[in-house]
């Protein structure tokens, strides 16, 4: 195996750390894989580079020598793509911005908008469940900037160096449920109108599941509880065999109701994460139109809002 940047990165998040539980969530990576990772490049090395210990991880005489040479090296390379960027974004509209966003209703605006500012630009989206995926992938370079979500009392692990902004401290999560739900009829809908249903919920939307057990149980409430992708969850709440979380800016659908519940007890910080600032001043004012288009759009965040002055930005 040959030495790459990325490998160099990790032995000095690990180093830096004092433990691989730590450094793996700096890296937005889960402790077996770098582990494994750490093993392969020890494997190609020839050596041990840490002394695995109870209070954590100390460098071994052949791991000073290699971070010795490692650290600036990988300084240098962030110093060099921060640079490489800066001179692209000065010279036109730069290079094509390749954006990452967890599924929301912000984003055909929002692509909108970036074409229509950069016209010689070509910004391309690639989505995905998980947060912290796509946070490696900026990390990694094959993404610009991230639009992602992180539930309230589960937050994100993402690798050092990154820049970020907040475009919503705190996003309410509504509650979808069939048309025909005793609860369906009320402006705002309580815990406890729901203690007797299942709850559906995406596993792969990191943090969501517990978030969504915490509410349940502090509420009281023993849950039941199905995994399954939010399509098939949209279909099921039709039916009445679910509730499920939905997004406030969630637009309703033929059969489904999308109401707040009292006292907004989960919530999200909505992100906008980047490599560096100049990537999020190309993405984020575009952003935030976008979003507060959609959140106007939908009525019942539309109402949450009005009820609130100065939550969001006026219609």
């Amino acid at each position: 195996m040959e030495l790459e940047v990325r490998h160099l990165r990790a032995v000095c998040a690990i180093a830096d750390a004092g433990s691989l539980h730590k450094a793996a969530r700096q890296l937005g990576m889960s402790q077996p894989s770098l582990t494994t990772q750490l093993r392969r490049i020890e494997d190609s090395i020839g050596g041990r580079l840490f002394c695995r210990e109870r209070t954590g991880c100390r460098p071994t005489p052949l791991g000073q020598v290699l971070l010795s040479r490692a650290r600036p090296l990988v300084t240098e390379m962030h110093e060099l793509v921060t640079e490489a960027r800066a001179v692209a974004a000065k010279a036109g509209d730069g290079p094509d911005l390749r954006i990452g966003s967890t599924p929301s209703r912000a984003i055909p605006g929002w692509l909108r908008r970036l074409r229509a500012r950069h016209p010689q630009g070509r910004p391309s989206i690639q989505t995905d469940m998980s947060a912290d995926a796509l946070l490696r992938l900026v990390a990694e370079g094959q993404l610009d900037v991230a639009f992602v979500h992180e539930v309230e009392g589960s937050p994100l692990r993402p690798p050092p160096g990154l820049a970020h902004r907040v475009l919503v401290e705190r996003e309410p999560q509504f509650v979808g449920m069939s048309e025909d739900h005793p609860a369906a009829e009320k402006e705002t809908v309580l815990l406890a109108d729901l203690a007797d249903d299942q709850w559906m919920v995406d596993p792969t939307v990191d943090g969501e599941r517990t978030g969504l057990l915490r509410m349940l149980r502090s509420a009281g409430i023993t849950p039941r509880l199905l995994h399954g992708d939010y399509v098939t969850a949209a279909t099921l709440v039709v039916t009445g065999d679910v509730v499920t979380v939905y997004q406030p800016t969630s637009l309703g659908r033929p059969g489904v109701v999308i109401r707040p519940l009292e006292g907004d007890p989960l919530g999200v910080r909505l992100l906008l994460v980047g490599r560096t600032e100049t990537d999020l001043d190309r993405a984020y004012d575009d952003l935030e139109a976008a979003y507060w288009e959609a959140a106007w759009e939908a009525a019942e965040y539309r109402a949450w809002l009005r009820r609130r002055p100065g939550r969001g930005r006026a219609a």
